[in-house]
């Protein structure tokens, strides 16, 4: 019966570390969008830089806990990146009551934390966006 209890805690816990992750799939979708997944180094954009694989802009990559040495050097490393990425959407996907799906994540990355709330202003100025990694093969539940 312990050894039952053992495991039944071990998956709650997987349940819980997993519950609001994003899929790579879902990653991958938004990196094809924003650089067609290369290290493209930094370029301006909506009157500031965006940097590297998934075009982190500098208060996004403050958000992500500053991972790397600069945000230039993470923005063209993909595992760094990427794990900026993953920082970032466990930090807001909860806080804001939004669905932890593809489309959620996607509206979060293009247009801040609470683009995510259809009843937000920025979810409205996310839908192009939306509409891009949707062309990329992803959907809500990517």
């Amino acid at each position: 019966m312990r050894n039952i209890q053992n495991i039944a805690v071990v998956f709650a816990g997987l349940f819980v570390y997993c519950e609001g992750t994003i899929s790579s799939r879902c990653l991958r979708c938004i990196c094809e969008v924003e650089s067609g997944c290369k290290a493209i180094g930094c370029n301006w954009d909506v009157n500031s830089e965006s940097c590297g694989y998934y075009q982190i802009k500098q208060n996004y990559w403050i958000d992500c806990k500053r991972p790397g040495s600069s945000l230039s050097w993470c923005g063209d490393n993909s595992t760094c990146s990427t794990n900026c990425v993953k920082n970032y959407m466990s930090r807001y996907i909860k806080s804001n009551g939004c669905t932890a799906n593809c489309e959620s994540y996607a509206r979060m990355h293009n247009g801040g934390p609470k683009a995510c709330d259809p009843n937000h202003y920025m979810h409205g100025r996310t839908n192009n966006y939306w509409r891009k990694v949707q062309a990329k093969g992803c959907n809500s539940s990517s």
